[in-house]
C-alpha cells in the first residue's frame, strides 16, 4: 500500500495498524495525518510507548496519557479517582495515536482500552469510541519483559486488538534505502532466511575502513561506549569549549520525563571541529533528525554554532523547543540548541533516524531486531562500516515473523475494501497542502506578540526570576507579574508553577 491510500484510510475515520519496514515512511505519514485531523477540528492526543519516541511526534507516553503510569492493571475506582485534567483530555481524544506499537505489551493495551471504556462510560466500544491510529514494525525492538513485572507479548495478542480489529495500512515503498543489495540484506533478515551471500556481505562492510579524515557516528548497544567515546574525542580536540545551557518550563516532575526523551543534552558542550548530529527536524528542512555535521565556527556575539553538514550546508544553529504536551495541554518544555555530539549514539537512540554513513559495532547485540534497527539507519551499504557483529544481530523475532505473514494478508484485503479512496488520495497528493486557519507564520507571531509582551518567548534571566519570585512572594497577582516582566499571563503562571509547586497558582 502506498502513503496516499493509508493517509487517506486514517482519515475516513478507521481506526488502523500503519505498519512497515524502516524507512517506509510511517512517520511521514502519520504527521500527515495529525495536521489534516487538527485542521478539520479534531482533537488528537499523539503518544508513543517511550518518550524518546513520542518527541519525534511532540507528544507523551501512552502511559501517561491513560493514567496508568507503571501499573500492571487497572486499580478499583479508577475512574472516580482519576484526575480531573486527565479526565477531561480522554474525554475529549477524537483520536489517539501510539507510536511504536511493537513495544507495547498486550496487557498494556488492553489496560488502556479498559481506562478509555470507564471514563467514557462507554463499556461496550473499543476505546471508548476514540478512533486509534498505532504505527510500527514489529521486526524492531520488542516489549521487554522484567523479572520483577508482569509479563506480556506483542499487542496483537491483547483482547482489545480482536475486538477492535484495526484496518492494517503497511507501507511497501521505501523511502531511506537507495540501495538493492542492502535492501535485499533488511528483507533477509526480515524474512528469516539470511544466507550466505547476506552474511559475506555484511562481514565484508568489518574489512572496509572510511578516509582518515573522514568523521562519522559510530551506533554501539551500551550508553557506556557510547558516553566514553564522545568525551574521549572532544577532549582530543584544541580551542575552547563553549556551552549551551537548556531552559525549560514546566514543574520538575514533568521536564525531568520531558529530559529522557530529548536527545539534546541539558548541557550541551561543544568545540570547534566536533562531530555533532541534529536531534530535530528543520521546520524550513534544513537538515532532519540524524543529519551529521561539523562545527566550524561560532556566531559573534550570540556563540551560536555554526554546522557544515554533510550535504555541504553551512547552518548557525538556532535553540528549538520540545514540548511535552497531555492531549492540547502543554505540561513541560525544553528549550536547547537541537545537537548531540555524534561520535557515537546507541542503537536504541537511533531509531527513526537516517545517518549518510555509520559505523556499527554489532557485537554485543542483546536482542532481536537490534541488528536490523541499526542496519536500516543507513541508506547505502557503501557507508556501512561495521566493527564487528554477532549471530544475535541477524536475528528477529518468529513471533515477528509470523504476525507479519498475518498482517500482509489482511492489508492485501484492505487495499482492495478501500480501492474506491485511491482516486481521492491521488488528487489530495497532487493538491496543495491547506493552509492553516491563521496564515500568519511563526515568527510575525511572535513579532506581534512582543509588541504587548516585549520578552515573549525570550529565556528566562536568573534577574528575572529574582524579581518573579520577589515580587509573587510581596502578594503581586499574574496580571500585575506580566506587566512588570513583560511576559504573558500564560508564562508567568508557569513559571510560578515551576518555581513553587503546581498548587501555588490555578491555570
Amino acid at each position: 500500500m502506498n502513503q496516499s491510500l493509508a493517509l487517506e484510510i486514517m482519515l475516513s475515520g478507521e481506526s488502523v495498524l500503519l505498519t512497515g519496514p524502516a524507512g517506509a515512511g510511517k512517520t511521514f505519514v502519520l504527521n500527515q495525518f495529525i495536521k489534516l485531523a487538527k485542521y478539520d477540528g479534531k482533537h488528537v492526543s499523539v503518544t508513543a510507548t517511550t518518550g524518546l519516541a513520542a518527541t519525534h511526534l511532540g507528544g507523551t507516553t501512552i502511559h501517561s496519557w491513560a493514567g496508568i503510569g507503571v501499573s500492571d492493571y487497572i486499580p478499583q475506582g479508577f475512574a472516580e479517582h482519576i484526575a480531573k485534567g486527565r479526565r477531561e483530555i480522554i474525554e475529549k481524544t477524537d483520536v489517539l495515536i501510539i507510536d511504536e506499537i511493537s513495544m507495547l505489551h498486550d496487557f498494556r493495551l488492553d489496560m488502556v482500552d479498559e481506562a478509555c471504556r470507564l471514563v467514557r462510560k462507554e463499556p461496550d466500544i473499543p476505546f471508548g469510541g476514540i478512533q486509534i491510529i498505532m504505527s510500527g514494525d514489529f521486526f524492531q525492538l520488542p516489549p521487554i519483559n522484567r523479572g520483577d513485572s508482569r509479563a506480556g507479548s506483542f499487542v496483537v495478542n491483547s483482547d482489545v486488538w480482536r475486538d477492535l480489529d484495526p484496518t492494517i495500512c503497511y507501507l511497501e515503498e521505501q523511502h531511506r534505502q537507495d540501495d538493492e543489495v542492502l535492501i535485499d540484506i533488511l528483507n533477509a533478515i526480515r524474512a528469516g532466511d539470511v544466507r550466505r551471500n547476506h552474511a559475506e556481505t555484511l562481514l565484508a562492510r568489518t574489512e572496509v575502513f572510511p578516509d582518515e579524515f573522514e568523521q562519522m557516528t559510530e551506533l554501539h548497544t551500551v550508553n557506556v561506549d557510547v558516553d566514553k567515546m564522545n568525551e574521549a574525542k572532544l577532549k582530543l580536540l584544541d580551542g575552547d569549549e563553549v556551552t549551551y545551557q537548556q531552559t525549560t518550563t514546566g514543574s520538575d516532575n514533568y521536564v525531568e520525563n520531558l529530559q529522557r526523551s530529548v536527545l539534546a543534552p541539558s548541557m550541551l558542550r561543544l568545540k570547534e571541529g566536533a562531530l555533532v548530529m541534529a536531534v530535530k527536524n528543520s521546520p524550513e528542512r534544513k537538515y532532519a533528525n540524524g543529519s551529521i555535521g561539523t562545527v566550524v565556527g561560532f556566531e559573534p556575539h550570540t556563540d551560536y554554532p555554526i554546522i557544515e553538514f554533510k550535504n555541504g550546508k553551512e547552518i548557525s544553529m538556532v535553540p528549538d523547543t520540545w514540548e511535552l504536551r497531555d492531549g492540547d495541554k502543554k505540561r513541560a518544555s525544553i528549550t536547547q540548541i537541537p545537537l548531540r555530539l555524534a561520535w557515537a549514539i546507541t542503537v536504541h537512540k537511533s531509531q527513526g533516524m537516517t545517518l549518510d554513513a555509520a559505523r556499527i559495532d554489532l557485537r554485543k547485540a542483546f536482542v532481536e531486531g537490534m541488528g536490523y534497527v541499526a542496519l536500516s539507519r543507513v541508506k547505502n551499504v557503501n557507508n556501512l562500516y561495521l566493527t564487528g557483529i554477532n549471530q544475535m544481530a541477524l536475528k528477529v523475532s518468529a513471533e515477528a515473523m509470523e504476525i507479519d505473514e498475518n498482517l500482509r494478508i489482511k492489508a492485501a484485503h484492505a487495499k482492495k475494501r478501500f480501492a474506491h479512496l485511491e482516486k481521492k488520495a491521488d488528487d489530495r497528493a497532487k493538491a496543495p497542502e491547506p493552509k492553516a486557519k491563521d496564515p500568519s507564520n511563526w515568527s510575525d507571531k511572535i513579532e506581534k506578540m512582543r509588541e504587548t509582551f516585549p520578552n515573549a518567548y525570550r529565556p528566562w534571566t536568573d534577574s528575572h526570576d529574582d524579581e518573579l519570585k520577589q515580587y509573587f512572594q510581596q502578594g503581586e497577582s499574574v496580571t500585575q507579574l506580566s506587566k512588570r516582566l513583560g511576559r504573558h499571563e500564560g508564562s508567568i503562571t508557569i513559571r510560578l508553577q515551576k518555581h513553587f509547586g503546581e498548587d501555588a497558582i490555578e491555570i
